[in-house]
């Protein structure tokens, strides 16, 4: 693949937005579908089944989020429209303005503008650093080897 495109793909922060839960048309979004698919007109089995499952009972709601998985309308921080509003990443002027791609790249790096929970500013700061090291071709390589959500 190349850089232009992993650049598409992934958010300026490094994350992955086509394995992002909210992405429109990313993979969670599109297996979900298939698995919509797949169990067809799964209620009355559902229901009959939690008779001796009871797990089962939860299937209105499971098919809600599966539901809510399909409908993910977020076109991605590149496109405008960052999935957290106040996302300091998103709006940092360097990436607004096109100057840099990531935040490796910027000479404040590490800042305190993306305002993220301490889990999640720690994954940025390890994705950005990981990033500088191998570059974003390599990066997004190894990326694919983990879970979106750890």
């Amino acid at each position: 693949m190349r850089e232009d495109e992993i650049t598409e793909i992934l958010a300026p922060c490094g994350l992955d937005c086509k394995r992002c839960v909210a992405y429109l048309d990313g993979d969670i979004s599109d297996s979900s579908m298939h698995l919509k698919e797949l169990l067809g007109n799964f209620d009355a089995y559902a229901e009959r089944y939690s008779r001796f499952f009871p797990v089962f009972s939860n299937y209105p709601a499971f098919k809600e989020m599966l539901q809510k998985f399909i409908d993910a309308d977020c076109p991605g921080c590149r496109n405008g429209h960052p999935l957290y509003p106040n996302c300091g990443v998103a709006t940092c002027p360097s990436i607004e303005s096109k100057d840099i791609d990531f935040c490796f790249q910027c000479d404040q790096f590490p800042c305190d503008k993306p305002q993220f929970h301490p889990s999640l500013d720690e994954r940025w700061r390890k994705k950005n650093k990981r990033m500088a090291e191998v570059g974003t071709i390599d990066f997004y390589a190894e990326s694919l080897k983990e879970t979106r959500y750890p």
